[in-house]
């Protein structure tokens, strides 16, 4: 096995960790901000106000996600299966 063959599926597996945590991320960022002006704007200072929109909204992109996520996955590890040969020489 080559070097660059290493790097190059070193490379596509955190390019591939990335597009997973994305979506989650994203939710969970875009709902936080949002429960940050509000609790601002009320003065309200409840921390489980901020967290439990913040988990629920990353459990509905889990939800939403999931077959795209699975997709991605499926993918990846089939190419990494199919390239065994080749790299074994």
């Amino acid at each position: 096995m080559q070097t660059e063959q290493i790097l190059d599926i070193t490379r596509q597996a955190m390019r591939l960790a990335v597009l997973l945590a994305a979506p989650l991320l994203i939710f969970g960022l875009v709902v936080g901000v949002l429960m940050n002006v509000l609790q601002a704007v009320t003065q309200i200072t409840e921390t489980t106000l901020a967290v439990v929109p913040k988990m629920a909204a990353m459990l509905l992109a889990l939800i939403i996600f999931s077959p795209w996520m699975l997709d991605l996955l499926v993918d990846f590890t089939t190419q990494l299966y199919e390239s065994i040969p080749t790299m074994v020489r």
